[in-house]
């Protein structure tokens, strides 16, 4: 895939339209998680050093089109400024005479925030006209949203239209690190699939049977495909309406030059709540609940990953929130960061994961897209990648 990168842009004197994501978690006007914003700021800095005028847009919840005060994007812009020592200028509306003003003001070396781009109710329909008044406050955009490019939306997509445009060095350091898994990866290639849904996954699983050496999978996907299998899963989360497509995947597998590795052990409890009397079985019996994968599955997904030349990991193996049920998706964490693979994580939960255990920092590359990762994986075209290609 060829992209334009920041590097092919003169952004000296110039104001450019930089959509980050900013979707952080609130508490109040609290932020708890900062992590997004950090993300952005090797992008927001180099243009900085390259004597341009920065002006950041982003979305914020799902205010659906209309002025939610809770989703403002003010608290976002007091973080920034501390992050960055220097004051963030903040519009009070996305393109509208406030965000006017400071187009028209702004000088090389200032940053400054749009409110969020969601209260515009052309945001998510991708329009015409928004997109054009977000063209008219900049000369030059710069697209570093990789968590929303799989969004079709006026400042994803139909703004780069608009102006000479790039990939931001976030944008630019997923696509690279998501292309490594695809286009030619170090051998064995080990997939680990794990979270609540099959039907999330289904695309990602096909495309993978067909190019890894190994699926791993834990979960509510392994639920599934293990009362896809006829076996009693009793009051474990198992997407009953997703069975036959399970069905579907192991029959696939059969054929596959990929192994399809299910657990062959779980963690099971009556309920969350029960952690007391959690045990591990190789049956779950009608009154119990299967909630973390074994240690002998754990031992098996582990031989895999040691030998793994290149390991792509999105989803827990249970309900890592509540111990004991972390200790699976603690010990993949382990295992990905000892081994000699490129390794990819992606998905909330597994961040999320990776982060709490410690591991962040010894893999490869810890990706800030859920879905936009999922989609790109798939071979799924991104509206807001594709309006970067050259």
């Amino acid at each position: 895939m060829a992209f334009r990168t920041l590097d092919s842009l003169d952004v000296s004197g110039k104001r450019v339209l930089v959509r980050v994501d900013f979707n952080v978690p609130l508490d109040g006007t609290t932020i708890t998680d900062d992590t997004r914003i950090q993300a952005a700021l090797p992008t927001i800095n180099t243009l900085l050093d390259r004597n341009a005028a920065v002006i950041l847009v982003s979305h914020l919840g799902r205010p659906k089109g209309k002025v939610v005060p809770e989703f403002s994007l003010a608290p976002v812009a007091k973080r920034l400024s501390e992050l960055l020592g220097k004051d963030v200028r903040f519009a009070s509306d996305v393109v509208g005479p406030s965000a006017q003003e400071i187009s028209e003001s702004i000088q090389p070396g200032d940053v400054a925030l749009l409110e969020n781009v969601r209260f515009e109710p052309g945001e998510e329909r991708n329009d015409e006209d928004l997109a054009t008044a977000l063209a008219e406050l900049a000369d030059v955009y710069v697209n570093d949203a990789f968590g929303a490019a799989h969004r079709a939306h006026a400042s994803t997509e139909g703004v780069a239209h608009k102006l000479p445009h790039a990939a931001g060095l976030l944008m630019e350091r997923e696509l690279s690190a998501l292309s490594r898994a695809l286009d030619n990866p170090g051998r064995p290639l080990v997939v680990i699939l794990g979270g609540a849904k099959i039907s999330d996954k289904i695309g990602v699983i096909r495309k993978f049977l067909d190019t890894a050496d190994a699926i791993l999978v834990g979960g509510g996907i392994a639920n599934t495909l293990v009362a896809a299998q006829g076996k009693e899963m009793g009051k474990s989360l198992v997407e009953t309406g997703s069975l036959d497509v399970a069905r579907q995947i192991l029959d696939d597998a059969k054929t596959s030059k990929c192994d399809l590795v299910i657990p062959t052990d779980f963690v099971v409890a009556s309920s969350p709540d029960d952690a007391a009397n959690a045990e591990t079985v190789t049956e779950v019996a009608p009154d119990k609940a299967a909630l973390d994968i074994g240690p002998e599955s754990i031992a098996a997904f582990s031989d895999w990953i040691a030998k793994a030349k290149t390991i792509v990991w999105n989803g827990p193996m249970g309900l890592f929130e509540v111990s004991p049920f972390d200790a699976g998706t603690r010990a993949i964490a382990a295992a990905v960061a000892a081994s000699d693979g490129y390794s990819i994580v992606g998905g909330g939960d597994s961040v999320a994961a990776v982060h709490q255990a410690g591991l962040a920092d010894q893999m490869d590359h810890v990706s800030t897209g859920g879905g936009a990762s999922l989609e790109f994986l798939e071979g799924k075209t991104l509206p807001g990648v594709a309006a970067l290609e050259e």
